[in-house]
């Protein structure tokens, strides 16, 4: 079955910077979009950035500039570079199978245990 197992959060300084994994299996990874999302305490879980199979990306709008998402498909994973974080990109950081629907990308039903980042001085 999907399995997917985030790591690499932690508390991190205003302006630090970590790098999260996301290691898939249950499913041939290559063949998908995937994506990672965030959610604040009593805030709506969020997009934060997608990467597609042909390894195109997009970012939301809060953090352009800052994150880099990437993937090996060899190795089944997908990261998440955070660099410059602020105190708003506190969140439990969760990685997502993308499926594409008439045209626009929808999250998997699945989600996995995410992982806590954390900015704070």
């Amino acid at each position: 079955q999907v399995q997917l197992v985030e790591s690499g959060g932690g508390l991190v300084q205003p302006g630090g910077s970590l790098r999260l994994s996301c290691a898939a299996s249950g499913f041939t990874f290559s063949i998908y979009a995937m994506g990672w999302y965030r959610q604040a305490p009593g805030k709506q879980r969020e997009l934060v950035a997608r990467i597609g199979v042909g390894f195109s990306t997009n970012y939301g709008d809060s953090v352009k500039g800052r994150f880099t998402i990437s993937r090996d498909n060899a190795k089944n994973t997908v990261y998440l570079q955070m660099n410059s974080l602020k105190p708003e990109d506190t969140a439990v950081y969760y990685c997502n199978r993308q499926y594409l629907r008439q045209g626009a990308f929808v999250p998997d039903d699945y989600w996995g245990q995410g992982t806590q980042v954390t900015v704070s001085s």
